[in-house]
């Protein structure tokens, strides 16, 4: 499936609840149908003898190790922060009812 229609760009872009112009789905036809002859062309690569890669880097796990540190914030400066009133160390929040 090398091309779209316009009908097809249409259903995508309701799928996306994307609202288009007449102009922007002439524009993605063309776009869209272009994308795809290209994975169409990567579908002819012979990739046979080709070992999968997860990553090319060659780094092995470059995170550093976890090291918990105590929070320096306190809870009475964290709520005095909020704008809303604060009812027995706990903020609150506006009646939905009220």
């Amino acid at each position: 499936m090398a091309s779209l229609s316009s009908d097809d760009v249409r259903h995508i872009a309701k799928l996306a609840r994307l609202n288009l112009s007449d102009e922007e789905v002439e524009k993605f036809t063309k776009e869209l149908s272009s994308i795809l002859e290209y994975v169409d062309q990567l579908q002819e690569v012979d990739t046979k003898n080709v070992v999968p890669t997860a990553q090319v880097t060659g780094l092995h796990n470059s995170f550093r190790a976890d090291e918990i540190k105590p929070s320096q914030a306190d809870a009475d400066a964290l709520l005095d922060t909020s704008p809303l009133p604060k009812v027995e160390h706990q903020i609150e929040t506006p009646s939905a009812h009220g």
